[in-house]
């Protein structure tokens, strides 16, 4: 009878900290995220007049000389399918090691790339960032030397002055938080969507 009742007393509790914790928390927890950051909340999608193009904190594809490029990409070898039915692909870090051959033969390739479309550049250094990728895989950011590097192409390709290019890349910079934690970054997307006339300079 002790037993039983040692057993009914455990299985009473179990089931009321999963209540409190699966539940009421986590129903309190995103209760409080919509309210007060529902952009954040929601995955940070930049939308304009009703169209998703997708979200400033995962980095997105550009490899057409009208754009700006943003970090090196590592796509997984799968897709999975979202709740409308459409496969998506994913991204995740390559796990390739800086000594082996074959992380050497990706950044020579990505370096083979960019002068082809920057010959302007000449033996000008390429910043680092361009031609690896970051851990995650799929980094939106790139330093301001690596948008700097990229201006002239962009002006050539867009009609748009350099100084227009310039002023964009300044809009889209983000400061170290706080002033202090982390370096200057270029948000890669909305930079591109600015080029498009999709999101405002001003």
């Amino acid at each position: 009878m002790k037993q039983a009742k040692t057993w009914g007393s455990g299985l009473l509790f179990f089931l009321v900290m999963t209540v409190i914790t699966g539940v009421i928390y986590t129903a309190v927890c995103t209760g409080i995220a919509q309210l007060v950051f529902p952009y954040q909340a929601n995955g940070s999608i930049i939308e304009v007049d009703g169209v998703k193009y997708g979200s400033e904190l995962v980095g997105q594809q550009f490899t057409d000389e009208d754009h700006m490029w943003g970090r090196v990409m590592s796509p997984s070898t799968g897709t999975f399918t979202n709740d409308e039915g459409e496969d998506v692909l994913w991204y995740g870090a390559s796990n390739l090691s800086p000594a082996g051959e074959d992380f050497a033969a990706g950044v020579q390739e990505r370096i083979d790339e960019i002068h082809a479309a920057h010959p302007e550049k000449g033996d000008e250094p390429i910043p680092s960032d361009l031609v690896t990728n970051s851990g995650s895989g799929f980094d939106p950011h790139i330093s301001p030397a690596a948008a700097e590097y990229q201006v002239e192409r962009l002006a050539n390709n867009t009609g748009k002055s350099e100084d227009e290019i310039r002023a964009i890349i300044e809009k889209c910079t983000e400061q170290p938080q706080f002033g202090i934690l982390g370096d200057a970054r270029v948000n890669v997307l909305k930079v591109n969507l600015m080029l498009d006339g999709i999101l405002p300079v001003e």
